[in-house]
């Protein structure tokens, strides 16, 4: 009994020691986070290099009636909070496969270069043709190829009424549009929305499919209506409200588009602990001259199928 009680006694002496080496441990490194910390707070200019700049494309042209805009701009350093300038006095246009050539004016000397429709033109391109843009500007030359591919028609769009949180005492309208992927075939899709008039353009509507699906590695949904989180996935954050006009809209894209887009929702959204530094996202422009200035964004042609709905009693429809 003694020999147990001696041995109790140094098992304790011995956790009591523990106990205040841990103590002290953290303590100590409590110390130094808070001595760490507070080295933090010394304000420190880093002075960083600003490359040349580049030029800027943002040309997506479709098949919908009216001008066809391209916007030509300059990019600026990474923390200028000014807007890029425009990219004026440039020739721009697009070839089809036939040879058909349509013509982009800045008339506006702003940067924004538009085909307008003349005589029996009432829209742009044609599903199925290839589209080469070509862009000279200050003595450079880029071109870039798409292609029109085909695209569902939105069958339906309806509403049902519901709370904005299972707490909240706030009621809204989630909506939802119906369509079925293009079948017997691979095909890439972005989806946009429309509030009264106002396209949702928040990082969390950007809204992309293949086959009517989220990736080319999930089920196979070819032919298919769209899968559930695809037709609500247009959805602003706060709902639709009574008598809300809501047009949805389904823009066929190529493959290396839907890959763009993926990586520009990468970088748009890389943020937190583990954010990567930002870069540039691959682009389908090329300067002709391998050795020339490089060029940023992307050219792309869309055939798109659209509809537009109001909330209200005929599109509405019970849980």
């Amino acid at each position: 009994m003694k020999r147990i009680r001696l041995l109790n006694s140094s098992i304790a002496q011995s956790l009591r020691t523990s106990r205040m080496t841990r103590t002290f441990t953290l303590s100590l490194f409590h110390s130094l986070l808070v001595v760490s910390l507070s080295a933090c707070e010394d304000e420190i200019d880093v002075k960083l290099d600003t490359g040349r700049s580049e030029l800027a494309v943002d040309a997506w042209v479709t098949d919908q009636p009216g001008p066809q805009v391209i916007k030509l701009s300059q990019t600026s350093a990474y923390f200028d909070a000014a807007l890029p300038p425009a990219a004026t006095g440039a020739t721009v246009t697009i070839t089809d496969d036939k040879g058909r050539v349509y013509s982009f004016v800045d008339s506006k000397n702003d940067g924004n270069y538009t085909w307008t429709p003349a005589g029996n033109d009432s829209v742009f391109g044609q599903v199925g043709r290839k589209y080469a843009l070509k862009i000279v500007y200050k003595n450079e030359t880029y071109g870039a190829v798409s292609e029109m591919r085909p695209v569902p028609a939105v069958d339906s769009i309806t509403f049902v009424k519901q709370r904005l949180t299972p707490v909240s005492q706030e009621e809204g309208y989630r909506a939802e549009f119906f369509a079925n992927d293009v079948p017997n075939s691979a095909d890439f899709y972005w989806i946009r929305t429309y509030r009264n008039g106002k396209r949702l353009n928040q990082t969390s509507n950007l809204l992309f499919s293949y086959n009517g699906g989220f990736g080319t590695n999930g089920a196979d949904t070819d032919g298919l209506l769209f899968i559930l989180p695809i037709r609500q996935g247009i959805n602003p954050e706060e709902l639709f409200d009574e008598k809300d006009e809501v047009r949805v809209e389904i823009l066929s894209i190529t493959p290396d588009a839907y890959l763009f887009f993926q990586q520009l929702s990468g970088q748009v959204n890389n943020g937190g602990l583990f954010a990567t530094p930002p870069a540039n996202v691959p682009t389908n422009i090329r300067n002709v001259n391998d050795n020339g200035s490089k060029a940023v964004g992307y050219f792309g042609v869309s055939a798109v199928g659209s509809k537009t709905v109001r909330v209200e009693k005929a599109n509405i429809r019970t849980e």
